[in-house]
């Protein structure tokens, strides 16, 4: 059964991992698509591959999500031509793993700005636009990082915990609306998540997935599919994924 055919996604980083990853998923479902990022070559190249496959929309925007103002002109203007029936806030980012007394602030302001304020900004732009038409699911996505916290994590395991404050905020702020609100709490997912939390050092990221199968980009979107394709009267608030090697951040077999 598909339940999503014919609407309109917005989706927040979808140049790499999970948001393209769910970008080609929900274009198999022929949803039509809103695609942000700051890459303006992966969004032309994403927008002509899923266009040759698929017979739907798509509007591409460069965007950074912690730019308020820019933020506020180019969602707005894409809602003049489209419904927005799905918000995936996907972008986010961790950086670095420094103890809290020698963490570089630039690299938590990074986090802060993105994964927090930026979510704020977008969602802020497109639930008024929802609640107008008293329809619409928002995805937010989380980590284990918001349940848990571990060593080196502190500043990014906060902006995830507020991540998921957020969500649960939203769904009692759009109590007696038909709007949605879903978090998904992936444990390790392999995508570009560890090279630029290391900076670029590939070695040190591709340790973090060494001697066990981490979950792929697509393993997080088509539970995001899973989700949104629920009938209407259905609101998963929230959901945790892990490899099966993984049971909890401190939890990991490793061969």
């Amino acid at each position: 059964m598909n339940n999503l055919q014919n609407k309109t996604a917005l989706i927040t980083g979808a140049t790499s991992g999970i948001g393209k990853a769910t970008a080609i998923a929900l274009a198999k479902m022929n949803v039509n698509l809103i695609l942000t990022g700051r890459r303006k070559d992966r969004l032309k190249e994403l927008k002509k591959e899923l266009l040759s496959n698929y017979d739907i929309k798509i509007n591409i925007f460069t965007l950074d999500v912690t730019n308020q103002e820019e933020v506020q002109k180019k969602i707005s203007h894409s809602t003049i031509k489209q419904n927005i029936d799905i918000l995936l806030n996907n972008a986010g980012l961790a950086l670095g793993m420094g103890k809290i007394d020698e963490g570089d602030i630039a690299d938590w302001e990074g986090m802060i700005d993105t994964n927090i304020k930026g979510l704020l900004y977008i969602s802020r732009v497109v639930i008024p636009h929802m609640r107008e038409n008293n329809k619409g699911h928002i995805i937010n996505l989380g980590s284990i990082a918001g349940e848990m916290t571990y060593p080196g994590g502190n500043v990014y395991c906060a902006t995830k915990h507020a991540v998921h404050a957020l969500s649960e905020s939203m769904n009692i702020d759009l109590v007696g609306t038909n709007i949605r609100v879903s978090t998904i709490a992936p444990g390790a997912v392999e995508t570009e998540f560890s090279n630029v939390r290391f900076h670029g050092d590939e070695q040190k990221a591709n340790k973090v997935y060494e001697g066990y199968t981490p979950l792929s980009a697509d393993d997080i979107a088509d539970l995001i599919v899973y989700i949104l394709n629920a009938p209407d009267h259905v609101n998963i608030q929230y959901a945790k994924i892990m490899p099966t090697a993984q049971r909890n951040p401190y939890t990991l077999h490793r061969d």
